[in-house]
C-alpha cells in the first residue's frame, strides 16, 4: 500500500517537473530565436530537439557499450515512431499545426533519407564504427547548414512572448541560455521520476519486465518531446513543435545511433525482426507525413487522434510480439482489414480538400 502511494507521488512529481521544464524550455528557446535572428523552426530542429532527445542518447550509449544491441537499436527506432505518432499527434490535438515550407522541402525529406539510409546500413546485420562515423558526420554538416540558413529567416518581435530581460542584452541572452539548460534538466528529471513510478506500479500489478520496457520506458523517453511540443503549441510556437519532432528523429538516427556505434566495442547487431518489421514501420510512418505536410492543410484534431490511435495499435503489436501471444495473427489481420479502407478513404478526403 505504501509502495503504491509512493509510486503515485513519483508520477505526480514527474508530471509537475515535466510541465515546469517544458514551460522554461519553450520560453527560453523562443527568446533565443528572436535574439539570434533564427526562426523557431530551426531552434526546434536543433537545440530543443537535441536536448529533449538526451534520454535516448543516454540509454543507447549505455546499451551499446554494455553489448545490449537490441535495446540500443530498439530505443532509436521506437522513439522515432513515437515522435511522429504520439508527439505530433498530441501536438495536433492541442492546436492545429501548419507546417513551414522549409520543413516540407528540406527537413522531412532529410528525415526520410536518414531513415532509409539506416535500413540500408543495417542490411549487413549491424551498424559498425564506419557507419556510425558517417551518420555523425552527416549530422554536423546538417547543423552548420541549418544554423546558417535559419539566420536569414528572422522573426517578428511581436511573435515572441515578453521576457524579463531584453533579448538584445548580453545578460538577458545569458539568462535565457541558463533557463534553457534548467528546462532541459527538469525534463530529464521529470521523465525519470515518471518512469520510476510507472514501473513500480506495473510491477505491483504483475506486468512483466519485457512489457514494461517496451511500453512504459519507451513512452517515458518520449515524454520530453511530448510536453515540449504541446506547450509550444499552447504558446503559439507551432513551428517549434514540428521542428522538435523532425529534429529529434534526425538526432536519434545520426547522433544517438551514430555515437552509439562509435562507442560500442563491436558492431551493433540488428536483429532480423527489427530489419523486417520495426525499421520498415519507422520508414512508413515518415512516408505517411509526406502527403500530410505537403498538402498545405493544417493538421487538426482528427489527424492528431488518428496518429495517437496508430501509436496505441503499434504498442499493442509490439507487446503481442514480445510475449509470443497467439492473438498476434488475429490482431494483425483485424488491423490490416480495418485500416486499409480507412486509410484509403482518409487519403481521398484529404486530397480533395487539398485541391480546393
Amino acid at each position: 500500500m505504501h509502495e503504491s502511494i509512493l509510486s503515485a507521488l513519483l508520477i505526480l512529481a514527474g508530471f509537475v517537473t515535466l510541465l515546469g521544464g517544458g514551460e522554461l524550455l519553450v520560453r527560453a528557446a523562443s527568446a533565443l530565436a528572436a535574439a539570434m535572428r533564427i526562426s523557431p523552426l530551426v531552434v526546434g530542429l536543433t537545440v530543443v530537439s537535441f536536448g529533449t532527445s538526451a534520454p535516448e542518447l543516454a540509454v543507447t550509449l549505455q546499451s551499446a557499450w554494455s553489448g545490449a544491441a537490441d535495446l540500443a537499436v530498439g530505443n532509436v527506432v521506437g522513439s522515432n515512431i513515437a515522435n511522429v505518432l504520439l508527439v505530433l499527434g498530441a501536438a495536433a490535438l492541442t492546436a492545429p499545426l501548419v507546417v513551414h515550407r522549409r520543413a516540407v522541402r528540406v527537413d522531412l525529406p532529410l528525415v526520410l533519407v536518414a531513415s532509409v539510409a539506416l535500413w540500408v546500413l543495417a542490411l549487413d546485420g549491424g551498424v559498425g564504427r564506419l557507419d556510425g562515423g558517417l551518420l555523425f558526420a552527416t549530422l554536423v554538416i546538417y547543423l552548420v547548414w541549418s544554423i546558417r540558413q535559419g539566420r536569414g529567416e528572422g522573426l517578428a518581435a511581436a511573435a515572441i512572448e515578453e521576457v524579463a530581460l531584453p533579448p538584445s542584452s548580453p545578460w538577458g541572452l545569458l539568462g535565457q541560455v541558463a533557463l534553457l539548460v534548467v528546462g532541459l534538466l527538469l525534463l530529464a528529471i521529470g521523465a525519470r521520476l515518471l518512469v520510476m513510478g510507472a514501473v513500480d506500479i506495473a510491477r505491483v500489478l504483475g506486468v512483466g519486465e519485457l512489457v514494461i520496457g517496451l511500453t512504459v520506458v519507451a513512452i517515458g523517453t518520449s515524454l520530453p518531446e511530448v510536453v515540449t511540443s504541446v506547450i509550444a503549441c499552447l504558446r503559439g510556437h507551432r513551428d517549434l513543435a514540428v521542428g522538435n519532432v523532425l529534429g529529434s528523429n534526425l538526432f536519434n538516427i545520426l547522433a544517438v545511433l551514430g555515437l552509439g556505434a562509435l562507442a560500442a566495442p563491436e558492431t551493433i547487431a540488428i536483429s532480423r525482426e527489427t530489419l523486417l518489421i520495426d525499421l520498415p514501420i519507422m520508414i512508413a510512418v515518415v512516408l505517411f507525413c509526406v502527403p500530410l505536410f505537403g498538402s498545405g492543410i493544417a493538421l487538426g484534431r482528427r489527424i492528431g487522434a488518428l496518429l495517437v490511435v496508430a501509436f496505441a495499435l503499434y504498442l499493442t503489436h509490439v507487446t503481442l510480439r514480445a510475449t509470443g501471444s497467439g492473438l498476434l495473427p488475429v490482431f494483425e489481420l483485424t488491423v490490416l482489414t480495418l485500416s486499409l479502407p480507412l486509410l484509403l478513404w482518409s487519403g481521398m478526403v484529404w486530397w480533395r480538400r487539398a485541391r480546393h
